[in-house]
């Protein structure tokens, strides 16, 4: 086993390279870089990337290094229809690190990432991993608690549908999941808070932020209630579609190892249907929900609450990662590139190694990376 970790360890590192490759050769490719941005902004011929998040509440929205003169000679830079000072914006790509060859960056940006130095924001002025310790707390929260959540009900849901297939128990929980799966998640958020967040009925439930103000001085039993109070609407949001298709997925697994010879045999045996089933089925049964886990959990960080984050007001780094794309803030954006890929492949390696705990006959030992 030790000997297998290793190999997976040193795969990642190929793997990360590839991705990070990968991702800066499209990033050249896209219009509109910050330095075009800021000459926007600063020129007044667009809104450019400064004023799109300005409520954000993680400082100023100007660009880094231009504080200090650059706004008050943009004047006497700025000749009309001839655009800006040519020696201005060469000192302005010099203050992005574009006069270096782009090799030169990527490597200097791998080096930097190694060491886990992600450099400071083009247009915050605070350094890039303090971004993401801010914003890393709510994106926790609903990844964690909205995959234990959606396991925890659907894999036991999964097997009682599987035992008792073809019922009306069956049937009309399977009518609960399909409708359930159809409705899109923002929806499903807009319809909760109509219904319980002082849309056009009931105040129950606060409408954003994760905690409430002056949180801090509370008890602690009452923070922990505050914070799942908040929870509740955006996990019950995003959980939606990933419940359903767990649910329909452990059903299934388990409905093909029912009708497996090796489950005749055990009760041909006189086993139990609860030792047929934990004992027997189960492991083996499991080892595809298992497989899904890294997607699920992974997606829950961006992909499935970018907008639970946005109707909720909630600054996650889902919601980072898609202002820094629309900003063309690079340092953000590949810094959330490195850290999601690096949590996807750490997340794969343990999703590998729980299939031993499931099932102890499967040897890493001989299998190839």
């Amino acid at each position: 086993m030790t000997a297998y970790i290793i190999r997976r360890l040193l795969f990642m590192i190929p793997t990360i390279f590839g991705i990070m490759l990968v991702s800066f050769v499209v990033v050249q490719f896209a219009p509109g870089g910050p330095v075009e941005q800021v000459i926007a902004k600063l020129s007044g011929t667009g809104a450019g990337a400064l004023s799109r998040v300005s409520g954000s509440s993680s400082g100023d929205f100007t660009a880094r290094g231009l504080a200090g003169g650059a706004q008050s000679g943009i004047n006497s830079r700025y000749r009309g229809a001839q655009g800006l000072d040519p020696a201005f914006i060469k000192s302005l790509k010099k203050q992005f690190g574009f006069d270096k060859p782009a090799y030169e960056r990527f490597f200097i940006m791998l080096w930097d990432y190694l060491r886990f130095d992600f450099g400071k924001s083009y247009f915050r002025d605070v350094s890039v991993i303090e971004l993401i310790k801010e914003r890393l707390p709510v994106s926790i929260s609903l990844g964690i608690w909205m995959t234990l959540l959606s396991y925890l009900i659907s894999i036991p849901l999964g097997i009682r549908k599987a035992v008792r297939d073809g019922s009306h128990f069956d049937v009309w929980t399977s009518s609960v999941i399909i409708v359930g799966y159809a409705i899109p998640g923002f929806l499903f958020a807009i319809l909760l808070i109509v219904l319980f967040a002082g849309g056009s009925f009931w105040q129950i439930f606060p409408l954003r932020g994760l905690t409430s103000e002056g949180w801090s001085q509370f008890p602690w039993w009452e923070k922990i209630l505050d914070y799942f109070w908040h929870l509740t609407l955006p996990i019950i949001s995003m959980g939606l579609s990933a419940f359903a298709t767990m649910t329909l997925l452990t059903k299934n697994c388990f409905l093909d190892e029912l009708r497996k010879q090796y489950v005749l045999t055990a009760r041909a045996k006189g086993c139990s249907e609860r030792r047929v089933l934990y004992g027997h089925i189960f492991r083996n049964a499991m080892l595809l929900v298992i497989a899904g886990f890294p997607s699920a959990f992974v997606s829950a960080f961006f992909a499935g609450s970018l907008l639970i984050e946005t109707i909720f007001s909630l600054n996650g780094l889902g919601l980072l990662s898609f202002e820094s794309v629309l900003n063309r803030d690079y340092p953000v954006v590949f810094a959330n590139i490195y850290i999601f890929a690096l949590i996807g492949l750490v997340v794969t390696l343990i999703s590998d190694l729980t299939y031993t705990l499931i099932d102890p006959r499967i040897d890493f030992e001989t299998r190839e990376v």
